[in-house]
This record gives structure tokens, C-alpha cells and sequence, in this order.
């Protein structure tokens, strides 16, 4: 640490020289406050102050502590005070010192000095960082607050179908015992086309933070732009949104990409086609007779969103059964996981969300959403979801 001595007895300063310039530290030392205070707003800057509160008077120590707070006021200042002027000490702290030692008259207190100056500083530093925090706190909020401003709270569907969704963003951090709220890129969107047909759609940039939210915000902004009723195909859409993409620094820098998938549910025809970008299959739950599946086939699953501009995409398309319900996410509810006894890493993975499926069978959508959000979570050990989960559920009567 580097500190800056402002001293009155050059004997006792010579002591001080030595007690304290120790291991890395680096001390220098004034006897003059004109020379200590011109030392002081030069710097380079100083880690902490020693100062004299009693040279060559209360007053003048005062008035010298007051000039050094108007440049220096981030770095701790301790003050070395005589035993009969200990009542004086108060305005010294309620004016910025962070703490004192008493001077007594066999000098012992020169052993406290490096330890109190150690404890000022350190304690300067977990105040900063109290403060960084919590401004990185606020700027994560305010980037999740816009990022969820997308998220639309009502979905229409036609008469015979229902649908769902829910977002819920990463909790991977951990400041003061309570989790942190990750800003995030996953999206959903289910929108009624001129024909009737409903455009369903779940987007997951990859990371969090800003780059994150602006990335789904750009995916977001080209999907309201293009008129899906231009694209017969979906794969035929899916790759206009990519070659745009490619083409945004915000997406693809630093190894960026969004995983998509963007499928069109005919309510007349009950059909439901699809073309994904890296993103995973849907899943069928029939009702009647109990079979949970992922439809289509992974081979058919192209490029994430915004790696190459000239990815080509495949359309599928299923037929949707009565009394059978139609569940898109994203692999933040997969990939909840913990470590397990023996240090392995374990996920909730398809196997749990078909368990969950399973055992809501009988309840509401809106159950069977938290259902599946609360396992996930639950499965994590307390520790909280690594990425942030979207899903959208749709239910045919």
C-alpha cells in the first residue's frame, strides 16, 4: 500500500518510516502540512493518510484534514490523536475519518498503525464494490425491464386452441445471500396472420446482459418487418431473418447467434409447420392416450441464427390430434442441472420435462407451465437456472 504521513515530531517520523515501510509499502513521510498537502494532490494517487490531529493544534490539523478531502476524498484517512484530546477526534469523524489510534506515551500505538491503515483501506474497497454492485444490479434490471418489455402478455388463439407462455430469466449470480436477476435474449410471441393462422415463435440469443437483449430486440424488430404472408414456407423465412442477422454485428460479434423456431399452426387444417435454427424439436403430448414425443427430425434442425449468411433451413410439419397439446421452449429448462455426490454434472433434460408432462396430464395449461418451471428450478439445488427459459404451450381441445 502507498501512504502518505503527515507528521510533527521528525524523531517519532523516523519510527514511523520503519515500523511501516514493510513487505511492498511504500511511505512517505511530511512534517510540513503545506508540503503534505502539495504531496497529496500531486500523487500519484495514495492508497490511505496518517495524519497528526493535534499539529500544530486541533485547528490547523482540521483545517489541513478539510483541503485534503476536497481532492482526495476517496481514500481512507486515519488520525493519530493524543489521550487527553480523544473528545476532539469527533468532528474529525463525522467530517470523513474513517478511524484513529490513540498516541501513547511509550509509543506502543506505532504497532496498530499497519493494521489500521490495512483495515481502512480494505474497508474503502468493500464499499466500493458494495456500490459497483449495486449499480450493476440496477443496469441489469433496467436492461431485463426492457427485454421482457417484448414479451407480449396476451395471446390470442382461435376457438378449439389455447396457448400459454412464460419467460423467466437466469439467476446465476449471487450478491449478499439473495440471487441475481440476469438481464436475458430468450423471446416468444404467438401472432395472428391475415389468413387466421397463427405464427408461433421462440427465439434464445446466446450470453446475457445487453448484447443479449439488444440481439433478441434486433430478431424481434425483423420479424414484425417481414410480412410472413410473402413466405409460403417457413424455412423460407427463417432464412430471410438469417441473412439479415449475419449481416448485424450486435448478433453474431464476439461468436454471437440466436436460435430460432418459427412455425405457422393452421387451426382449420390443425397442421402445424416449422423450420428451426438450432433450436430444439417440439414436443407432442397426445392426452388421450398418454404418448409424450419430440416431433420431426434433428437432421432437419439448420444453423443457429447469424453464424453464415447463406444457411439453408428445412420446413416440417406435423398434424396436431385432438386433445393434444404442443409445447415449444427453450434448453434453459433442459439444461438446469446440478453436481451431483460425486462432482458429475446432472440436467433436468427431456427425460424431466416429459416426467412433468406426464404428471399434468389432467391440469391447466398455466399449471402445467409452473409445474414444469418449478421442477426445473428445484432440480438446480437452490443454485438457480444457468440460462434463461421460454416456453409456449399450445392446446388443442
Amino acid at each position: 500500500m502507498r501512504v502518505l504521513v503527515g507528521w510533527d515530531n521528525q524523531e517519532e517520523a523516523d519510527l514511523l518510516e520503519l515500523y511501516l515501510n514493510v513487505d511492498d509499502n511504500e511511505v512517505v513521510i511530511k512534517t510540513n502540512w503545506d508540503e503534505f498537502l502539495a504531496t497529496a494532490k500531486a500523487g500519484p494517487p495514495w492508497d490511505a493518510f496518517l495524519i497528526n490531529t493535534g499539529s500544530p493544534d486541533t485547528e490547523t490539523a482540521f483545517d489541513a484534514f478539510q483541503k485534503l478531502l476536497e481532492f482526495s476524498a476517496d481514500h481512507p484517512v486515519v488520525g493519530a490523536v493524543e489521550q487527553n484530546d480523544v473528545y476532539r477526534i469527533a468532528r474529525f469523524l463525522t467530517s470523513g475519518m474513517r478511524s484513529y489510534v490513540i498516541r501513547d506515551q511509550n509509543k506502543d500505538y506505532m504497532f496498530l498503525l499497519h493494521a489500521a491503515l490495512s483495515s481502512a483501506i480494505d474497508a474503502v474497497r468493500a464499499e466500493r464494490e458494495r456500490i459497483i454492485s449495486e449499480k450493476l444490479r440496477q443496469e441489469i434490471d433496467s436492461v431485463r425491464k426492457l427485454q421482457e418489455s417484448i414479451i407480449p402478455r396476451l395471446l390470442n388463439m382461435p376457438d378449439g386452441y389455447a396457448v400459454k407462455g412464460r419467460y423467466e430469466s437466469s439467476e446465476i449470480s449471487v450478491y449478499g445471500g439473495q440471487p441475481v436477476t440476469m438481464a436475458g435474449g430468450d423471446y416468444y410471441n404467438a401472432l395472428t396472420m391475415p389468413d387466421g393462422n397463427i405464427a408461433l415463435i421462440v427465439g434464445d440469443a446466446s450470453g446475457h446482459g445487453m448484447k443479449a437483449c439488444m440481439s433478441i430486440m434486433t430478431l424481434h424488430t425483423l420479424i414484425q418487418m417481414f410480412p410472413s404472408k410473402r413466405y409460403r414456407r417457413t424455412s423460407d423465412f427463417v432464412r430471410e431473418i438469417n441473412q439479415n442477422l449475419s449481416n448485424q454485428t450486435i448478433v453474431n460479434d464476439d461468436g454471437g447467434f440466436i436460435t430460432l423456431l418459427y412455425g405457422v399452426l393452421n387451426p382449420k387444417k390443425h397442421t402445424f409447420e416449422w423450420a428451426a435454427a438450432g433450436h430444439p424439436l417440439p414436443i407432442l403430448q397426445n392426452l388421450e392416450d398418454g404418448t409424450i414425443e419430440e416431433v420431426g427430425k434433428i437432421d432437419g434442425v439448420g444453423m443457429p441464427l447469424g453464424i453464415w449468411e447463406e444457411a439453408e433451413y428445412t420446413s416440417q410439419k406435423i398434424k396436431i390430434p385432438p386433445s393434444s397439446r404442443l409445447i415449444i421452449y427453450t434448453d434453459g429448462l433442459a439444461e438446469a442441472f446440478h453436481d451431483d455426490e460425486g462432482g458429475t454434472h446432472v440436467e433436468f433434460g427431456i427425460k424431466g420435462i416429459f416426467n412433468i408432462l406426464k404428471e399434468t396430464v389432467n391440469d391447466s395449461l398455466e399449471t402445467t407451465i409452473q409445474s414444469l418451471f418449478d421442477a426445473s428450478h428445484k432440480f438446480t439445488n437452490g443454485v438457480g437456472r444457468h440460462d434463461d427459459t421460454s416456453m409456449l404451450i399450445v392446446h388443442r381441445d
